[in-house]
């Protein structure tokens, strides 16, 4: 069993209403101070500190001591909340083996109470660096985020919203059933990431269905991936059809955005590339950008 998994069985009621005290005053306070938590959860102090040192062993707080005693959340921590709202909404049951680690994730496979598959997503937005992402995501330079800890609930949001969208409009993206706090739930896709998907028999069908889920995204749903790859492709075998899902949605910015235009050009350019390269199918960049703008209604 994994290590979140683990570490979720290890956990009480208790000990999840002490972690969610740590969260709501996080915005107030970089360490919450032991007075704030004791004060705000209304237990007794004795049970608050062995509550406080349980957490602390099992490294879902960070503990400071200096001029005052506070605790901050970990990631860990912060995993701990999220599932304990997922599986008390009943959008999830259990917690499979890591699928794939990113840079701004980690991905693994659950199960819904009804024994479902699916994918269960837990955005690390700042893992490597904060300051990093503040510059490179829109939506974080936008807003003066001060920690990963916002950084990543917004992505989780993000992600889920424009999953619901997309999927609305028929776009070939994962469909979207829940998210808490950092932690998306989408339906489980058997398939492989496209930059491993070798021998495909129609790859000009792949390359089509891919833009014409740009162009769903841009003019029905008024957003750019803006961050397109072979990595964040999956190719699913669906009634002997090959199917490309987008993937991985967080960083997309609006139609509107003065960058829109220019990441537009470089996920179609990418794209194109790659499917050139790769597989030997010639699209024109240029033709492809008009039919997702609306300008042509064919890409040929």
């Amino acid at each position: 069993m994994v290590l979140i998994a683990l570490t979720y069985k290890k956990l009480v009621d208790r000990d999840f209403k002490v972690l969610a005290v740590i969260e709501r005053e996080m915005s107030r306070y970089e360490y919450v101070p032991v007075e704030v938590i004791e004060r705000r959860v209304r237990m007794p102090s004795t049970h608050v500190a062995m509550v406080l040192q349980k957490l602390n062993s099992l490294k879902l707080v960070r503990r400071r001591i200096g001029e005052y005693v506070g605790y901050r959340l970990t990631y860990l921590g912060l995993d701990m909340l999220a599932l304990r709202s997922l599986v008390e909404r009943g959008l999830l049951s259990a917690l499979g083996d890591k699928l794939g680690v990113g840079k701004e994730s980690d991905v693994y496979s659950g199960l819904t109470p009804a024994g479902e598959r699916v994918i269960v997503k837990f955005h690390r937005v700042g893992r490597t660096s904060f300051q990093r992402v503040v510059r490179v995501r829109h939506y974080a330079a936008s807003k003066p985020y001060s920690s990963w800890f916002e950084l990543a609930k917004v992505a989780g949001q993000r992600e889920f919203r424009v999953l619901e969208e997309l999927y609305k409009v028929g776009a070939l993206v994962p469909k979207p059933i829940g998210y808490s706090r950092h932690v998306v739930v989408t339906e489980y896709i058997e398939g492989v990431e496209l930059y491993l998907y070798e021998n495909p028999v129609n790859p000009e069908s792949m390359l089509y269905k891919i833009l014409e889920t740009l162009r769903k995204a841009y003019l029905d749903v008024g957003v750019v991936h803006g961050d397109l790859s072979e990595y964040n492709v999956l190719v699913a075998i669906v009634d002997e059809e090959e199917l490309p899902y987008i993937i991985d949605w967080p960083q997309y910015v609006e139609r509107e955005h003065p960058a829109a235009e220019q990441l537009l050009r470089r996920d179609v350019e990418y794209i194109t590339r790659f499917f050139r390269k790769k597989y030997r199918v010639q699209v024109d960049a240029e033709k492809a950008l008009r039919y997702i703008r609306g300008e042509a209604e064919e890409l040929l």
